[in-house]
């Protein structure tokens, strides 16, 4: 090679490349790294060779999301949104606003509220009364595990003091037993049935608008968590096939298709179908999503003992195993046997269990098929369970941003965990210690799609900006290069870009340019650090 498109000079260069994590120059041919170093990757130098000279910025390799829901959080940007605020009275002016500017809308439907807002985490009907009072709301919480509706919405739906919960659900009531406009898990169902499908066209939007976002924020590929129809939200497939197809879709994507919980096997041959459907280029539905529990907040998680009451004492109630545990070992061994990969939402420490012993009951039937199985969220992770993930290769794939003290862990958390559990929560640490793969994902819109935040509670366990000077589980905090590797090189290998993840020659020109070296800055500044410059292939794709 006489010379290469692309030069970076002047570093910082952080590589993710244990045989080289530090350089100052890199080169780019194609869609290629092809040198790593200092002074003499100048000699690629050409006439027509770009030079971009770092002057003192931090070139990564692009960020990688393992668990995110690129199309729904890309959609629910056009709906009312109710981030950013925790005020009941802010939350009903932005519904009150939105209605307004869309009369022609026949459902108001949005999201983003945060449980800690509301007494035990429960919103009323009433207080949608009092701003929308003619047409149906639906609006999911932040957690997108629950939805807060309107009298005109459950009327529409039928759902009365006699209607009986769901069996992956929860309608919330008034004390005669009147629907109170909380549905929880599966009861979201009921009433997201009846709201207008998208169309193909809104759905493709979505996915243009959640990928300008997400390379805005330095994410060159991910893993979208859930391929289905789910909750109301019609399946984003044919959004992804369909920029696939027209090269639109410049990210690189894995898709996990939906594990209907309803169902048994009799699915699988409908996945493969689906597997073989969907390839195209940047685009492969290789993974499946099975949801085994629900969240702590709302006593769903599924946890090996009861959660507590507000004095402290033990309920009935261990949270909801989503898939019957025995039957999930079967699936699993036969979905790995197919080489699929899964993608586990496990929250609770005995939906983490029930997780780990089918993907034993997997390597049993199969032997070791390298399918890169993965356990998100790790909310609650019983200790005896931690040497399991590097014993059977599961990669623990982690959601930084919760590992922290703010409203919802203090107050609808903790206080039902009791001390024992709270000191297992989000065991990032341990799980490192314990030879675990970390990778690294957002859940976004549950939580901001932007890796730099989740990467600063990863490393400092406390919230970017919190005046709270609280570590949470301080003992659990991942140093700088271990967080980032998470999000990059690990990240990659869950969603298998074995040629992404760490700039090293040979590997795919996937890179982010930071406006700061965060290695030789402090740690509680990591997310004040911003994207200047994002490449996928060596194509620019985002400039700050």
């Amino acid at each position: 090679m006489t010379s290469a498109d692309l030069v970076f000079t002047g570093g910082p260069v952080f590589t993710v490349d244990p045989a080289r994590t530090r350089a100052s120059s890199l080169a780019v041919a194609g869609d290629r790294i092809v040198a790593v170093g200092h002074d003499e990757v100048r000699e690629l130098v050409g006439p027509r060779t770009e030079v971009v000279d770092l002057t003192g910025k931090l070139l990564l390799p692009g960020f990688q999301d393992a668990h995110v829901h690129a199309v729904f959080g890309g959609s629910e940007l056009a709906e009312c949104d109710l981030t950013g605020t925790v005020g009941i009275p802010e939350y009903l002016d932005r519904v009150r606003v939105y209605a307004d500017a869309h009369p022609d809308h026949a459902w108001i439907t949005g999201g983003g509220w945060s449980m800690e807002s509301f007494t035990g985490g429960l919103p009323t009907r009433q207080l949608l009364d009092s701003v929308v009072p003619d047409r149906p709301v639906l609006l999911s919480n932040r957690d997108h595990h629950g939805a807060w509706a309107n009298t005109k919405a459950l009327e529409l739906a039928g759902i009365t003091a006699g209607t009986p919960d769901p069996a992956d659900g929860r309608i919330e009531r008034e004390p005669d037993g009147t629907p109170s406009g909380m549905l929880q898990e599966g009861a979201t169902a009921l009433v997201s049935r009846l709201v207008p499908a998208s169309t193909p066209a809104d759905r493709l939007a979505g996915l243009l608008r959640a990928q300008e976002l997400l390379h805005s924020l330095g994410v060159t590929g991910w893993q979208d968590a859930l391929l289905g129809a789910f909750s109301g939200r019609a399946d984003p497939s044919d959004a992804y096939a369909t920029a696939a197809r027209d090269g639109s879709l410049t990210a690189r994507v894995t898709g996990a298709l939906w594990w209907d919980r309803r169902r048994g096997s009799e699915q699988i041959a409908e996945l493969v179908a689906l597997r073989e459907k969907l390839g195209h280029g940047r685009f492969r539905a290789t993974s499946v999503k099975i949801m085994q529990d629900g969240i702590a907040e709302n006593f769903t998680a599924a946890m090996t003992s009861p959660y507590l009451d507000g004095c402290g004492c033990a309920t009935a109630n261990s949270g909801l195993s989503f898939v019957d545990p025995g039957a999930l070992r079967g699936y699993v061994a036969e979905l790995d046997a197919l080489d699929f990969q899964v993608h586990f939402h496990a929250l609770g420490d005995r939906a983490v269990r029930e997780a780990l012993d089918a993907l034993e009951a997997a390597v049993a039937a199969n032997g070791r098929r390298g399918n890169r199985h993965h356990l998100a969220h790790l909310q609650v992770v019983h200790p005896d369970d931690l040497p399991r993930f590097a014993a059977l290769g599961a990669l623990a794939n982690i959601q930084p941003l919760w590992a922290a003290h703010e409203p919802q862990m203090d107050e609808l958390t903790i206080p039902f965990l009791g001390p024992e559990r709270t000191s297992w929560q989000y065991p990032f640490g341990d799980l490192v210690r314990a030879g675990a793969t970390l990778v690294a994902g957002s859940d976004w819109p549950v939580s901001s799609p932007d890796p730099l935040a989740g990467i600063h509670v990863a490393v400092n366990r406390r919230e970017p900006g919190t005046t709270d000077d609280r570590v949470f589980l301080p003992e659990q905090r991942l140093d700088l290069p271990t967080a980032l590797a998470a999000y990059t090189a690990g990240s990659a290998h869950a969603n298998g870009h074995d040629d992404a993840g760490s700039l090293r020659p040979g590997n795919l020109a996937d890179l982010v340019v930071l406006d700061r070296d965060l290695l030789t800055g402090p740690p509680e500044e990591i997310a004040a650090a911003r994207v200047e410059r994002t490449y996928v292939g060596g194509r620019l794709v985002y400039a700050r």
